[in-house]
């Protein structure tokens, strides 16, 4: 399995990104990021998975099983939170944008067919995590406990501000055990320009994935639009370059009878948050809210 996939690597026509399980090589998660030019329509089918609509850039309208939710979204992944909508396995779906939109659509194959469901920016906790220079801004729209409203799908959305280290300390989620779950895991990596807002191939982040046993060591530059796939293994830390903001969606599914995102901590590196404890948060956490920039 090829664990980084470069930016236009997944691309299916003027989409970025066309990843299904299949493709991933494995057996839940998927993703999309799709582009809408202004004042067209596409329509796309979710098949056997369930989907987040997140906007990326822009704002449009989702219909789907006859409803019809206003995505107010936003300028950049850097700008503010976003409002999101929930469709359903087995749907029709049409996205619609005036201006233009670029979305990513998080997805999970799934049993169940639930109905579709419209989730409000001023609803998504927004969590400081971390300290010093491991601190991060976890948005979290679509986590067991916020967002219940889902099968097998979990996402959520991190920026780290330039220089710091996110996903971190290392950890894994790919065996049953007291403290985790299995879930297969998509990292979807945007990175701003020399403005802080404006996503460009310009900078870069880095990414590691391991095993304690060896057998599988990635460490990989990333850049914008950026793919990485975790199949099983520690992941973390994800680094964002001095002057390049970074920021990911996370994609996770697997087959538990109850989502979760629960994982384990590598044993060697876990004391980090014990000293997290007595280290101040870096003030430019919270980066952004539903409102816009934090800063």
């Amino acid at each position: 399995m090829t664990l980084h996939r470069p930016s236009g690597t997944l691309a299916d026509g003027s989409d970025p990104v066309s990843l299904t399980p299949i493709d991933a090589g494995w057996s839940y998660a998927g993703l999309r990021v799709v582009r809408v030019p202004a004042g067209t329509t596409r329509r796309l089918s979710t098949g056997a998975s369930e989907a987040f609509v997140v906007p990326l850039a822009g704002s449009g309208t989702v219909r789907v099983d006859g409803l019809t939710f206003e995505l107010r979204g936003r300028d950049s992944v850097f700008t503010r939170v976003t409002d999101f909508a929930y469709v359903p396995r087995d749907a029709e779906v049409e996205l619609f944008s005036a201006h233009g939109l670029e979305a990513a659509l998080p997805m999970a194959r799934c049993g169940r067919r639930l109905t579709p469901k419209y989730g409000p920016a001023e609803a998504v906790p927004v969590e400081v995590r971390g300290a010093g220079r491991a601190t991060r801004q976890v948005t979290n729209f679509g986590v067991p406990g916020v967002w219940d409203h889902a099968d097998k799908l979990n996402a959520c959305e991190l920026i780290t501000p330039d220089g710091n280290w996110s996903s971190y300390p290392p950890h894994k989620h790919d065996e049953r055990s007291d403290c985790e779950v299995v879930n297969e895991e998509i990292y979807y990596f945007r990175i701003a320009g020399r403005d802080g807002i404006t996503p460009s191939r310009e900078g870069f982040g880095l990414h590691r994935t391991y095993t304690a046993d060896g057998a599988l060591e990635e460490n990989v530059a990333v850049r914008d639009g950026d793919v990485f796939l975790v199949p099983r293994g520690y992941h973390g830390p994800c680094v964002a370059s001095p002057g390049y903001p970074m920021y990911y969606l996370n994609v996770l599914a697997g087959p538990a009878a109850q989502r979760s995102m629960a994982f384990c901590d590598d044993p060697a590196h876990t004391w980090i948050r014990e000293r997290w404890r007595d280290e101040s948060a870096d003030p430019r956490c919270p980066v952004t809210d539903h409102r816009g920039r934090c800063g």
